[in-house]
């Protein structure tokens, strides 16, 4: 591999370029920022997509949210953590960039069909998903930080008005109101849980106390350390949910959520039971996740075609629908309280757009970068890998196809 002729900073210094071309106006940096910092924190606005900028500006001058100070309060430092995944990626090895490229083998499978699991992966396919996965995340939860999708996770078209990581917040606040989090204490479970920012956004909002779990090593050691920084108390633990049983008591927690997590499950049924078993009876669960609709023809070589694109791009495995999800949740001994696409007229296009927009400004710049050997090839590898599909994404959206955006509420009994 061709090493670059320059530091990251160069990557900011030709962002910092294209800001000034377009005339925008450079915010001021509080007293604890670096001058480099600075720097980040103008390439980040000036890839800002119009909509994007506008909210940004609304937000900064009250925007009539139903967001408060606890809510904001969760959010991390975006400049720091720009930064920070910039440069894991910009160091990452060969050998860390093949694995992550490989791992996309297995969003061309699915759960349901093991004898294909089995001819690509081998009889112990289970454990060559999850390695995939390690790989996979590793990686993509840095290339997600370097926008607005650091929780790895398009959230539902809440408000129109609001930008992606608004749209997050008002998304968690909804789980937080319709699993209970009343009462300051209550032991909360969260699988698949990323960095921890949708945890610290729970801790801070409502007091609750949140274990999650993650296969990936990387992200969990992210979470801790940043809920060490917030004075949380939180905690996160490595682990595979697909290896039952959880390793938890019985009821354990106060309410559980995931988020777009369920996919990579290959037993939905054992893991529910699993959930029914750890959180306490009357309790209340919170599941968001990618579903096939209704209107998805597997027979339809178009409709074929697009979920062939688009699970890689989500990084689906499984193809749950809403009944399934339904059914394997009151097989484990749940009542369904709420079954719905939780976003505005059932879309998240809106959203998905200005994701889509936001990664393709960026690829622009680091294509350019790379070719000037500013950047190591691999960065080339990863945002074309990263931006590939999104017109697939919003197609089978507005085809009412697919929705990663559909909402399960549903309560232990008594």
């Amino acid at each position: 591999m061709v090493r670059p002729t320059q530091e990251p900073v160069a990557f900011e210094q030709q962002q910092q370029q294209q800001q000034q071309q377009q005339q925008q106006q450079t915010p001021q940096r509080t007293s604890e920022a670096s001058d480099s910092d600075g720097v980040v924190d103008e390439k980040h606005n000036a890839l800002l997509p119009p909509t994007a900028a506008a909210t940004q500006k609304k937000r900064k001058n009250g925007g009539g949210l139903d967001l408060d100070q606890a809510d904001k309060a969760s959010l991390s430092n975006r400049l720091k953590t720009f930064r920070k995944s910039f440069k894991y990626l910009y160091n990452l090895t060969p050998q860390q960039v093949d694995d992550f490229m490989a791992s996309y083998v297995i969003y061309n499978l699915d759960w349901a069909d093991e004898a294909q699991m089995v001819a690509e992966l081998g009889p112990n396919y289970r454990e060559k998903v999850g390695e995939c996965l390690k790989s996979y995340y590793s990686i993509m939860n840095h290339l997600c930080a370097l926008g607005d999708v650091e929780k790895m996770y398009i959230p539902p078209f809440m408000d129109k008005n609001a930008s992606v990581i608004e749209n997050q917040l008002l998304y968690e606040k909804a789980i937080a109101r319709e699993i209970g989090l009343d009462t300051l204490g209550l032991r909360v479970l969260d699988i698949g849980c990323g960095r921890g920012r949708v945890a610290a956004h729970m801790a801070t909002a409502t007091g609750a106390l949140v274990t999650g779990l993650n296969i990936d090593p990387n992200q969990v050691a992210q979470a801790r350390e940043f809920s060490v920084e917030r004075s949380l108390r939180n905690e996160f633990i490595v682990r595979d949910f697909n290896d039952l049983p959880l390793p938890f008591a019985d009821a354990s927690f106060d309410a559980f959520y995931q988020i777009q997590a369920l996919s990579l499950c290959k037993d939905l049924g054992g893991l529910f039971r699993e959930i029914h078993r750890v959180v306490r009876p009357g309790a209340k669960i919170s599941l968001l996740d990618w579903a096939s609709l209704p209107a998805y023809d597997a027979s339809n070589p178009e409709h074929v075609a697009l979920m062939r694109r688009v699970k890689p791009l989500i990084g689906a495995v499984g193809t749950p629908t809403p009944r399934s999800l339904e059914k394997a949740l009151e097989d484990a001994g749940f009542v369904v309280l709420r079954s719905e696409n939780a976003s505005q007229g059932d879309l998240q296009t809106p959203l998905i757009e200005r994701v889509d927009v936001y990664f393709r400004a960026m690829r622009q710049i680091i294509l350019g970068l790379v070719k000037l050997r500013c950047l190591p090839a691999h960065f080339k590898t990863l945002i074309n890998r990263l931006c590939l599909d999104g017109e697939a994404f919003v197609k089978m959206d507005t085809m009412r196809l697919i929705t990663t955006s559909y909402w399960i509420v549903a309560e232990k009994p008594q």
